[in-house]
This record gives structure tokens, C-alpha cells and sequence, in this order.
């Protein structure tokens, strides 16, 4: 008997079997590494490249380029994701249909990093880094499309555990690595170019990409079926929508910590950068703790959405905290506080996003849209960041913000309406 246009269930028929550890370990190293050479140079690189203290506007100028920069990168990766996560869905006949997009995507990533670390002034900087995003992006949704591909929905909030927990794990091993080995700028890059290059390449060769064959039954749409459901979809849209405001709240809260150091609690330039690993180390513990907890709960429970907007409340309470008292102290706290609420969120945020996906068919494209929302939170952060520091001449605006817009996410997020697998 012919099943019915768009039923839900049918369009959840799963191929996937569960996978083992070799799985889990490739994939937790393909994302420590994406995670690391796009996070050390906004927490790190990029500050230090474009910081101008002795510049006639002062160091606001340096906040605003940094913001900018980031800015145009984050839109850049924003088309270039989702429409390498289509392609790839396409891809016909027997060739892998991931693996080629990881692969490519990781090598533009090596070239422009090698490219932003020998430029000089924000425009050429700036140019290089949309490479960067690009290149990310590319890599990123062929990598998030294999939760999809092959896990069964039981073990994606694992899957989705690794990948966000390495989120925190890229930030210590980049900006560690820089600064207790006292690397320069330049070699900084191109440490992190070589890095993305050989464990980008060599773990989408190691991870199974079934081919285009293997989803062949797919490549017909149903009659009346909308080519971009995802943009109809009521549930994904509100997923899609309290995903990059709560990003957003957590870049205001992250993204300017080396500045904040310096200039909003007056630490010297060597002092700031210590003190910011120390942040990161436990923003880090946290974010893992609270990742792999979320994950295992949210398997376990088959529920995703009140623990993803528990955890965007959990970080807007970090923004409270340091608006309240801005020392380094409760500013420690505050990291330990976002780090539990982002870590939690990105977690089940994304283990809820596969649970919504509107087609079968389109798993690359649509979760590449997922991933940019987050990239475009992410990158959008600093460019609002900038301005509010600039308007008002210093973070408290910042903060602030980042905890209204952490609450709004929440809300946010609370109107897409949870959906058991079949």
C-alpha cells in the first residue's frame, strides 16, 4: 500500500545502525580540530593582530576591526555551508558522499590560515579569514551530516556530545598551545593550517561515507513536497531561531575576554593572556562536563528540548554574574557558569536539531543551516560586541546584553514543539 505524501513517520525510516568507538574517536578528533583552528584566532590571533593601543582612537579601534573581521567571515560561512551541505546530499552514483566536501573544505581552511597569519592591516586580514570560515563551514556540514546519515537517533546525542564538547576542547589546545610554548602570531597560523590539513584529511578518510547510491531512493521528491521544507517547518524554524540568539549571547560573553582583561579590569598584555587560558581551561572542564552529561540524559530520556533551554537559562546567568561584579574572580565563575549552560546547550541544541530535520534527503543541506546559525552567532557576537563597547566605552552594556539574549534564545527554542522518533 502507497504511504501517504508526507507523513512524518515515513520520512523517519532509519538505514543507520549503531556504531562503536572507532567512530566516536574519529569524529571527536575531525571536530576538536575544526573547533580549534577557527576558535584560537577569534579568542587569540585575531585580537592580538588587530589590537591597536597605540593608535589615536585608542584600543576601541582594535574591538571594532576584530568585530568586523569576524563579522564578514561569519556571513561568508553562512552561504557556504548550506549550499556545500547540498551539493553533497547530491552527490550521484558510487563516490562517497562527505568525504570529498571534509576533505576540500579542510584544506581551503589550511591555505587561508596560512594566508591570514602573513597579512597585515584589517582588510587584508579580513579577506583571508572569509577563506577561513569557508573552508570551515564546508568541512563542518559534511562532518554533521554523518550524525545524521549513520546513527540511529539513540546514540545522536553522543555524537552530538563530541562535537560540541570539542568546541571547548579546540579553544584550550589552540590558545594553550600558543601561549605556554610562547608561539608567535605567524607560527601560531601556520601550526594550525598544518593541523586541520593532516587530521581533517586523514579522519574523513578513516570515517565510513556510504555513497550516493546507498540514498538513491531519495533522490525523487514527492509530489507537492517543498523543496526548502526546512523553511516551512514551523518547529525548525523556531529551533533554527533561539539557535543563533543564544550563540550570539554566548559569543557577547566570550569573544572580547582577552580585551575585557585588558582594558575592563586593567591587566597587562602578558598577565591578560595567561589569565585567559586559565579562563578557557575552566570555561573547558565545564563545557565538557555539562556536554556529555546533557548527551547521555537526552538519549536516555528521548527528550531534548527542556534541557536545551534550561542550559541557554544556565548561561544567561553567567552575563548576571559579571555585570554584577566585574573582577576577575566572579568573572572565573561566570565562565564555569557559561560553560555548563553552553555546553549543555550545544549539545542537546543539536541533538534536537536531527530530531526535527523536515527531509530525509536533505541532511547535509539543512543541518549546514544549522551549523551556521551557530557559526553566524558566533561570529555576529563580536561585530554587536564592538559596538556596544564603543557606545558606551567599556563591556557592561556587553554582558548585559549577553544575558537578554540568552533568555530570548530560551524562549525562543521553548516554541518548537518536541518530536518522538518513531
Amino acid at each position: 500500500m502507497t504511504e501517504p505524501t508526507h507523513p512524518r513517520r515515513a520520512r523517519r525510516i532509519r538505514r543507520a545502525g549503531h556504531v562503536g568507538p572507532r567512530w566516536f574517536t574519529l569524529f571527536t578528533v575531525a571536530w576538536v580540530v575544526i573547533w580549534t583552528v577557527q576558535l584560537t584566532p577569534l579568542q587569540l590571533l585575531l585580537p592580538l593582530q588587530l589590537n591597536t593601543p597605540d593608535s589615536a582612537d585608542g584600543w576601541i579601534r582594535g574591538v571594532v576591526s576584530s568585530g568586523i573581521v569576524l563579522g564578514v567571515g561569519g556571513l561568508a560561512g553562512v552561504i557556504a555551508g548550506p549550499l556545500a551541505g547540498a551539493l553533497s546530499d547530491r552527490q550521484p552514483g558510487s563516490r562517497p558522499r562527505r568525504r570529498p566536501w571534509a576533505i576540500a573544505g579542510s584544506w581551503v581552511t589550511a591555505v587561508c590560515l596560512v594566508l591570514t597569519g602573513l597579512s597585515d592591516g584589517p582588510l587584508t586580514i579580513g579577506a583571508a579569514w572569509v577563506g577561513v570560515s569557508i573552508g570551515a563551514a564546508v568541512a563542518s556540514a559534511a562532518f554533521t551530516a554523518m550524525i545524521a546519515d549513520q546513527l540511529p537517533p539513540e546514540q545522536r546525542g553522543a555524537a552530538s556530545s563530541a562535537a560540541s564538547s570539542a568546541q571547548a576542547l579546540g579553544i584550550v589546545v589552540g590558545v594553550g598551545t600558543i601561549v605556554l610554548l610562547g608561539i608567535g602570531v605567524v607560527t601560531g597560523y601556520l601550526v594550525l593550517a598544518a593541523a586541520i590539513a593532516v587530521l581533517g584529511t586523514a579522519t574523513a578518510a578513516l570515517l565510513p561515507d556510504p555513497s550516493g547510491t546507498a540514498f538513491a531512493s531519495q533522490a525523487a521528491r514527492e509530489p507537492g513536497e517543498p523543496r526548502f521544507a526546512f523553511l516551512r517547518d514551523r518547529d525548525f524554524s523556531w529551533m533554527l531561531a533561539g539557535r543563533l540568539v543564544v550563540n550570539v549571547g554566548n559569543a557577547l560573553g566570550t569573544s572580547l575576554f582577552l580585551f575585557f582583561l585588558m582594558y575592563g579590569i586593567g591587566q597587562s598584555g602578558h598577565e591578560a593572556e595567561e589569565n585567559l587560558l586559565l579562563m578557557i581551561v575552566v570555561y573547558t572542564i565545564f563545557v565538557v562536563i555539562a556536554s556529555i552529561a546533557a548527551g547521555l540524559l537526552s538519549d536516555r530520556i528521548g527528550r531534548r528540548r527542556g534541557l536545551t533551554v534550561s542550559a541557554a537559562v544556565v548561561q544567561a546567568v553567567s552575563g548576571v554574574v559579571i555585570v554584577a561584579s566585574p573582577t576577575f574572580g566572579a568573572t572565573m565563575v561566570a565562565a564555569a557558569l557559561m560553560g555548563v549552560g553552553y555546553g549543555a546547550f550545544s549539545t542537546t541544541g543539536l541533538a534536537f536539531a536531527t530530531d526535527l530535520l523536515p527531509s530525509e534527503r536533505d541532511h547535509a543541506r539543512d543541518l549546514g543551516v544549522v551549523n551556521t546559525t551557530a557559526a553566524l552567532g558566533q561570529l555576529l557576537g563580536p561585530v554587536i560586541g564592538a559596538g556596544l563597547v564603543a557606545l558606551v566605552g567599556g563591556f557592561w552594556l556587553v554582558f548585559t546584553a549577553a544575558a537578554i539574549l540568552s533568555l530570548a534564545g530560551a524562549g525562543l527554542t521553548a516554541l518548537a514543539r518536541e518530536r518522538v522518533p518513531a
